[in-house]
């Protein structure tokens, strides 16, 4: 069993506040394809991260969306990865796997 993280922002790179249609999209998505979805969509977590062409941190306000899935279809996910980063309008959209064992 593995547990899946997408990290979505909130805003997209010009700054304008992404629609909640677009993450009810994925939502919705995730949950007809593996049967359920947990969003964190109350309080927007905040992502930190140093790139090499600022001096300054950069910061994003995200949005996680998780499903567990028993099989990790990596060509899937690839693919999906893509299409969130031009739905969200990304340079880079982030999506995590880790094992998991349910107690």
């Amino acid at each position: 069993m593995h547990l899946v993280q997408i990290l979505l922002p909130v805003y997209d790179n010009d700054g304008n506040e992404l629609p909640q249609l677009a993450f009810r999209r994925v939502s919705s998505d995730l949950a007809h394809r593996f049967g359920g979805v947990t969003s964190f969509t109350r309080a927007p977590a905040e992502g930190v991260w140093n790139q090499p062409t600022t001096e300054r941190p950069t910061h994003d306000d995200i949005v996680v969306v998780e499903v567990m899935v028993r099989e990790l279809d990596r060509a899937w996910w690839a693919t999906y990865r893509k299409e969130l980063e031009h739905r969200f309008k990304q340079d880079e959209v982030i999506i995590r796997a880790q094992a998991m064992e349910q107690l």
